[in-house]
């Protein structure tokens, strides 16, 4: 793949991974990229790099633009190794003494990844630097999603390079959103609930910021899948939407099963939302990747999680949806908890526990049933599932 000019001495020379299928527990099924940007001006500068692996497909593509010891500035907007980790291969091409920019936690980040005595310039927040005809303004955003992270913006351009923002998981021969058009959307909504959910309320925060410093945006270049040049916009009031965590009429029913009694039950409490006008979908862990789960749930008015009860207590699959959805912080969101059991009957109560430690509205003691449901558990499972209805928004 050639570089590509994406404004008049700009080039997106990054690399597309098309084989990844796991990010840090994150299902990526359709691959990444890991983006870079070179600008051609009186100071050549490029933002960001890539994974160490294609740190050579890299300078391949700078090397069809110019040559990478012609670049003479170096920006890390964040230190994640999916971006920095072909650094040490680019310094050594470009010269190990010129200027490396980065916010100052991303200074003291990098010098713990990398023990060479690089020329770090650490920049102030609002801070600029000249390219020549161009100016970069750096904008620290700390953690959106790491402490180190920050955007570069254009001026001239009106370009936005925005780090881990606005991306998405997703490896396309489209550069661009006019190029895929709305099927990208649900890339950048898993992305958004798998990496970003957690830090909901200062995305609001950065968007405000934004607003206030009137930044015309043309562009936004992220670091992982496609640029945004049709309408930039859309993917901000998207974060936005998003980050509110306001509930819908929606409720998952998250669950695993043994001998299928948990299984019925959980089919049995979705067909009662839906005669509730509940958009109600049953989530095995087993069928589901737990990253598909979250994007579900980042509108889901309740999520209702089931288990049986194995080895006196959950099981295993559900523990690991748990710890994961724990970390993700959401928000506003109702539960409640069911499951089968034989003898000891723990789970519900475990559950009942995670629900409560990320203060999802309980809205049911829980319901548990011994070995196979019976019509008349069938029913309590119905009801459960009404109270459940009643509780979730009308809208």
């Amino acid at each position: 793949m050639e570089p590509l000019e994406i404004a008049k001495d700009i080039y997106w020379v990054g690399a597309v991974d098309w084989n990844i299928r796991d990010f840090h527990g994150y299902s990526t099924y359709r691959g990444t990229t890991y983006n870079a940007y070179l600008i051609v001006d009186d100071k050549i500068t490029l933002i960001d790099t890539v994974k160490k692996e294609f740190a050579d497909e890299l300078l391949a593509r700078i090397s069809k633009v110019v040559d990478p010891k012609k670049i003479d500035y170096v920006i890390s907007n964040h230190t994640e190794m999916d971006h920095s980790g072909g650094l040490a291969r680019v310094m050594h091409r470009v010269g190990e003494d010129k200027p490396l920019y980065c916010s100052k936690m991303g200074y003291k980040n990098l010098r713990k990844h990398f023990p060479q005595k690089w020329n770090y310039h650490p920049v102030e927040n609002g801070g600029e630097l000249s390219l020549g005809k161009r100016t970069l303004t750096f904008l620290e955003t700390r953690m959106l999603h790491w402490p180190d992270s920050m955007f570069s913006y254009l001026k001239e351009d009106r370009i936005l390079f925005s780090s881990d923002g606005f991306g998405q998981h997703y490896a396309g021969l489209e550069r661009f959103d006019d190029e895929i058009g709305d099927d990208i959307m649900p890339h950048a909504r898993k992305y958004f609930a798998n990496i970003l959910l957690p830090f909901s309320a200062l995305v609001l925060k950065l968007v405000e910021k934004v607003t206030e410093m009137g930044l015309a945006l043309d562009m936004i270049c992220p670091d992982h899948g496609v640029m945004w040049r049709k309408d930039p916009s859309k993917i901000i009031n998207a974060y936005v939407e998003w980050s509110k965590q306001e509930p819908k009429r929606k409720a998952l029913v998250v669950y695993d099963t043994m001998w299928h009694s948990t299984e019925q039950m959980a089919e049995t409490m979705v067909e009662a939302l839906g005669s509730q006008g509940v958009d109600a979908q049953p989530m095995h862990l087993r069928t589901w990747h737990r990253s598909d789960v979250m994007t579900e749930v980042l509108d889901a008015g309740a999520v209702i999680v089931g288990s049986p009860t194995i080895n006196n207590g959950l099981f295993p699959t559900v523990s690991d949806f748990l710890t994961y959805m724990k970390g993700l912080k959401p928000q506003n969101k109702i539960g409640a908890a069911f499951g089968s059991y034989g003898w000891s009957g723990e789970a519900v109560k475990l559950l009942n526990q995670e629900l409560d430690a990320m203060k999802f509205n309980r809205v049911d003691p829980g319901l548990k049933i011994q070995y196979v449901p019976d019509s008349q558990g069938l029913e309590a499972c119905r009801e459960l599932a009404n109270k459940i209805a009643q509780a979730l928004p009308e809208r």
